[in-house]
C-alpha cells in the first residue's frame, strides 16, 4: 500500500492506511510478511489481532479494497471489524471499568453536524438493552458510553450508532487527529469549489442584472443563463452535499434540525432555476445558490476550527505519552512500544524524557516537571516511593519506575474523560437552547408555508423567492452554536488553569454562587505539620534540641516525625513508641523521652513544667535528669490561603471554614486568613448537615475538600472542589479538581464562570434578536436569498467569535 502526502508517495501503514513517518522501525508479522505500521498504538492493535486468531480480518480488508467497495457498504466486512473492539486487549486503551462494574467506553464520532444529531444518538444509543448512560459533545463529535457488558457488547452498540448514518471510533488521539485533518480538508475542498463557482455567477449576474436596464440580445442571456447552470452546478450538487445528507439522515429519524430548512432552500432555488434555463423563461437565481452554500460553509468551517482546537486541547495531553519506553527485563534495557507496558513492569526514564505512563519510583531521586498537568511551572522533587504521573518530564537524574496504572485508568486518561463528561453533561441553559432550537425549525417551516401561500395569493410572481428568504435567514445557526462554544472555551480554558472541571453544572453554579465553605487542615493549610517554634529550657542548645528530638523520631512513622525529618542527622538505639504519648530511646549512652508534657516528665521523675500560651501542639523532650526544651508543632498556612480569601470576599461572596479540628488552632487561622465564620469541631455528617441548612436558607454553596472526612459535605455541596493532593475518594466524588493545588485558581474559575455567563448571555440574546429582526424584513421581501445567506453566516460567526473570548484568562485584581 502507499500514501500521497503533498505529492510524494509514501508507504501507507498496513492497520489504519495513514503514511508511515520517515525512518519508523515499527513491523508486525502478518500472514508471513512483516507489514510497515505507522506507530507504536498500530503495532500493538495489529500484534493483537495477530495474537487473536483475528488476521483473517486483514484479508476481508484487502479482498473488499481491491473491489474499491467501501467497508461501511458491506455489513459483512463492518461486522467483523466491529467485533474486534469486543476484545480486551483492544479495549485496554479506550475503555475503562467503573465502580460499579460497569464499562465505559470514550469514542469519535462522525456525522455530528448540529444539535439534534446530538439528541438522536443520545436517544437511540439509550434505548439499546443494557445502556446506562450515552452523552455525546456536540462540540468535540465524543461520545461517552456507559454499558452492562452482561446484556450487550460493545461491537452491537457501534453497529447502532451505524444504523443511524453515523460512524463511531474508539478515541485514540492519533486517530481522531487523522480524522480531524481529513474533515478539514473536505471542508476546504468544498469552500474552494463553492467560492470560485460563487464568482464566476455573479460576475455572470452582474452582466444579466445590466442586461435588463439595457435590453441585452436573447441569445446573449441564453447563453449567460447555461453558463451559469454549468458553474453553479458543482456548488449545489458537491459544496452543499453535507446539508442534503444530514437533512436526510433526520428526516428518516423524524428528527428536525437546521440542514432540513437549509437543504430546502437550495434545492429548490437550484431547482427553479434549472427549470427556468430549460423553459427559457422566468427568473434564475444562481448567484443566490453558490453565495448562500458559500457563506454557510464559511460559517460552518469557522465553527469546526474551534471544535478542532477543543478536540486537540483534549489530544494533546493524551499525545505528551512518549511513543516508546526502556523496560528492564532483568539487567536489559529494551525498547518496546508504551501502548505494551503494563502494571508491574519496572521502565527506566532518563533526563529529559518523558514518563510513559503512571508509575511509583523504585529507585533514584530527581525532579519532575508536571506544568503540562498543574500549570505549575516549578519542577516537584521526587524520591522512591513518591507516585509520579505519565506524560511528565524527567528533569534532573535517572530513575527507575514500577508501573502502576496504564491505558484508560491512567490519569492523563481520566483527566480527558473529566473534561469530556463535563462538556457532555449540559448545564440547564444548553438544555433550554437545545430545544428552542428545535422547536424553532418546525416554527420556521410553518412559518415559511404560511409566508409562500400569503405571497401566492398577493404577488405570486414573487412567492418563490421570498419564502427562499424565510428559510434561509431564520436558519437557527447560531442559536444552536451560543451555548456549547462558550462552556468549551470556558472549560478548555480553566483546565490549562490548573482547574479541572468534571460535571456539566460547574460552570453554571460557580457563577451564582454565594458563599465559599472551606476545610482547614490540607485545603486552608498544607496539611503537615511543621516546627514552628523552640523554647529550650535550663539552657539547652535549639540545635542540639533539634539533634536530640530528630534522632528519636527517626525511629517513627507518625505525621508528627514527619516535622523532624529535615533536622536528622543520627538515630537514637533502643526506641520503643508509646502509643498515644510519645517516643523513648536512647543517644550518647542518655535515655530520653519526647511527647505529651506528662509522658515525658515521668523519666526524671518531675511534674511537667506549664506549656506555652500560643495555639499548636506542644512537644516535651526530657532525660533522666530534667526537661530539655519545648516544641510547638502547627501545620502551615498555604502561603497563597490570605490573597484568595480577599479576593472572594471582595467579589462578594460569605467565606466560611468547616473543621474537624476542635482546638483553638482553627480559629487562629481564620483570624489570619480574615474569615468571620468558623464552625470547628464537626463530624463529616454535622459538616453535611451545616451545609444543607446554608442550602435551605437560599445559599449557592462550594464546598472545598480534601480529607475522606469531607466526602458526604463534598457530595452533598452544590458544587463540591477537591484539592490536587486529596484521597482518591475525594476526587472521586467531587465536581471540579484544583489540579495545580493553588487556591488562587479558585478565584480565576469563580470569575471566569461569571464571565461564560455573560457570554452565553450575550450569544442567546445577538441570536435570538437577529432572528426576530431578520424574520419579518425577510416574509415583506425586503431581504434576497443571497443576503439572508451573508447575514445568517455572519450571526453564527459572531456567536462563535464572542464565545472564543473566553479562551483569555481572567487577570486577578490585587
Amino acid at each position: 500500500m502507499n500514501s500521497h502526502v503533498d505529492g510524494v508517495t509514501r508507504e501507507a501503514c498496513y492497520h489504519c492506511g495513514l503514511p508511515v513517518p520517515p525512518g519508523s522501525q515499527f513491523r508486525t508479522l502478518i500472514d508471513g510478511e512483516q507489514r510497515a505500521m505507522c506507530c507504536p498504538g498500530c503495532q500493538a492493535v495489529s500484534q493483537t489481532i495477530v495474537d487473536g486468531g483475528l488476521d483473517t480480518f486483514y484479508r476481508h480488508r484487502d479482498k473488499q479494497n481491491q473491489k474499491n467497495d467501501r467497508i461501511t457498504g458491506n455489513s459483512e466486512q463492518r461486522a467483523l471489524e466491529l467485533s474486534l473492539f469486543d476484545d480486551p486487549d483492544v479495549q485496554h486503551s479506550f475503555v475503562r471499568k467503573t465502580a460499579q462494574g460497569e464499562r465505559e467506553a470514550l469514542l469519535v464520532i462522525e456525522g455530528i453536524t448540529c444539535a439534534a444529531c446530538v439528541w438522536l444518538l443520545e436517544h437511540h444509543l439509550a434505548k439499546q438493552p443494557g445502556v446506562v448512560r450515552a452523552s455525546v459533545n456536540l462540540t468535540t463529535h465524543r461520545a461517552r458510553l456507559v454499558w452492562n457488558e452482561s446484556e450487550t457488547r460493545l461491537s452491537a452498540l457501534l453497529g447502532e450508532v451505524d444504523r443511524i448514518g453515523y460512524q463511531a471510533h474508539p478515541y485514540q488521539p492519533n486517530q481522531e487527529e487523522a480524522l480531524l485533518e481529513q474533515e478539514k480538508k473536505r471542508a476546504i475542498r468544498r469552500i474552494g469549489v463553492a467560492g470560485l463557482g460563487m464568482m464566476q455567477v455573479m460576475m455572470l449576474a452582474a452582466a444579466l442584472y445590466a442586461g435588463d436596464i439595457a435590453s441585452m440580445e436573447s441569445q446573449i442571456v441564453t447563453f449567460i443563463r447555461w453558463a451559469s447552470l454549468v458553474l453553479a452546478t458543482p456548488v449545489a450538487l458537491y459544496s452543499a452535499r453535507p446539508f442534503y445528507t444530514a437533512a436526510l439522515r433526520d428526516i428518516k429519524t423524524r428528527q428536525l434540525s437546521m440542514d432540513v430548512p437549509v437543504s430546502l432552500a437550495i434545492l429548490l432555488a437550484y431547482s427553479a432555476s434549472v427549470w427556468a434555463t430549460f423553459a427559457g423563461s422566468g427568473e434564475v437565481y444562481f448567484d443566490s445558490v453558490t453565495m448562500f452554500t458559500f457563506f454557510l460553509l464559511i460559517g460552518r468551517f469557522m465553527e469546526m476550527q474551534a471544535r478542532h482546537r477543543t478536540g486537540r486541547a483534549g489530544n494533546a495531553l493524551l499525545n505528551l505519552l512518549p511513543a516508546s519506553a526502556l523496560r528492564l527485563e532483568g539487567e536489559q534495557e529494551v525498547l518496546v512500544p508504551a501502548t505494551r507496558l503494563r502494571v508491574g513492569d519496572r521502565v527506566l526514564v532518563k533526563p529529559g524524557h518523558t514518563l510513559p505512563a503512571d508509575g511509583r519510583i523504585v529507585s533514584g531521586h530527581t525532579s519532575v516537571d508536571e506544568s503540562a498537568l498543574t500549570g505549575e511551572y516549578m519542577p516537584l522533587s521526587k524520591a522512591p516511593g513518591d507516585l509520579v504521573v505519565g506524560g511528565t518530564q524527567n528533569v534532573e537524574h535517572p530513575v527507575v519506575i514500577e508501573i502502576t496504572e496504564t491505558g484508560s485508568d491512567s490519569r492523563l486518561s481520566t483527566i480527558v474523560r473529566m473534561l469530556d463528561r463535563a462538556q457532555a453533561e449540559k448545564p440547564t441553559v444548553a438544555r433550554i437552547a437545545d430545544q428552542v432550537a428545535r422547536y424553532f425549525v418546525a416554527c420556521t417551516l410553518i412559518t415559511a408555508a404560511a409566508v409562500a401561500t400569503s405571497w401566492w395569493l398577493i404577488e405570486p410572481q414573487n412567492a418563490f423567492w421570498i419564502t427562499l428568504s424565510v428559510l434561509v435567514v431564520t436558519c437557527p445557526c447560531a442559536l444552536s452554536l451560543a451555548t456549547p462554544t462558550a462552556l468549551t472555551a470556558a472549560t478548555g480554558t480553566l483546565r490549562q488553569a490548573g482547574v479541572l472541571i468534571s460535571r456539566g453544572h460547574v460552570l453554571e453554579s460557580l457563577a451564582t454562587a454565594t458563599h465559599v465553605v472551606f476545610d482547614k487542615t490540607g485545603t486552608l493549610t498544607e496539611g503537615n505539620l511543621q516546627i514552628q517554634d523552640i523554647r529550650p529550657l535550663g539552657g539547652s542548645d535549639t540545635d542540639e534540641l533539634l539533634r536530640l528530638s530528630a534522632a528519636l523520631e527517626a525511629g517513627s512513622e507518625h505525621p508528627i516525625a514527619q516535622a523532624f525529618t529535615p533536622y536528622f542527622q543520627v538515630r537514637a538505639e533502643h526506641i520503643r513508641n508509646h502509643l498515644g504519648e510519645g517516643l523513648e530511646g536512647e543517644l550518647d549512652g542518655r535515655k530520653m523521652r519526647i511527647g505529651t508534657p506528662l509522658f515525658a516528665a515521668q523519666l526524671a521523675g518531675i511534674t511537667p513544667p506549664p506549656a506555652p500560651d500560643e495555639s499548636g501542639l506542644w512537644l516535651l523532650l526530657c532525660d533522666t535528669d530534667r526537661p530539655l526544651g519545648w516544641f510547638r508543632l502547627d501545620d502551615q498556612i498555604r502561603p497563597e490561603s490570605a490573597q484568595t480569601i480577599a479576593l472572594l470576599n471582595r467579589l462578594g461572596l460569605t467565606t466560611v471554614m468547616l473543621t474537624g479540628d476542635g482546638s483553638s488552632a482553627a480559629d487562629d487561622v481564620a483570624r489570619r486568613l480574615g474569615i468571620s465564620e468558623v464552625q470547628k469541631g464537626m463530624a463529616p455528617e454535622q459538616k453535611l448537615s451545616f451545609l444543607k441548612a446554608l442550602s435551605d436558607t437560599g445559599a449557592e454553596v462550594v464546598m472545598i475538600g480534601d480529607g475522606i472526612n469531607d466526602i458526604p459535605a463534598l457530595a452533598g455541596a452544590r458544587t463540591s472542589i477537591a484539592m490536587a493532593g486529596a484521597t482518591d475518594l475525594a476526587k472521586t466524588n467531587a465536581d471540579a479538581v484544583l489540579i495545580a493545588n493553588d487556591l488562587m485558581r479558585l478565584t480565576d474559575a469563580i470569575r471566569l464562570a461569571r464571565k461564560t455567563r455573560a457570554i452565553i448571555r450575550e450569544n442567546l440574546a445577538w441570536a435570538l434578536l437577529y432572528n426576530v429582526l431578520a424574520l419579518p424584513l425577510a416574509a415583506t421581501g425586503f431581504i434576497a436569498p443571497y443576503m439572508a445567506a451573508i447575514g445568517m453566516s455572519a450571526s453564527s460567526l459572531v456567536v462563535v467569535g464572542n464565545a472564543l473570548r473566553l479562551s483569555r484568562r481572567p487577570k486577578r485584581d490585587r
